[in-house]
């Protein structure tokens, strides 16, 4: 999988930020990972997955907009 950055709105290089994956076109976001207590709060979670907080700011400034 090769990623491609879109954009952050970090200052000094931390998260949050966006990347595209090259091959499929799909979008892979960088954040802080939500506590135990709202995670718990997710619907299907699976085994392999997790959840990240970013601004909305983030997907306003830089997500895809197609």
């Amino acid at each position: 999988m090769t990623l491609r950055f879109i954009g952050t709105t970090s200052e000094h290089g931390n998260c949050p930020t966006l990347y595209e994956v090259v091959e499929t076109g799909d979008i892979v976001v960088q954040g802080d990972v939500i506590d135990a207590e709202h995670l718990a709060q997710l619907r299907d979670l699976g085994v392999k997955e997790t959840a990240v907080v970013i601004p909305r700011e983030l997907l306003t400034r830089f997500a895809p907009k197609e």
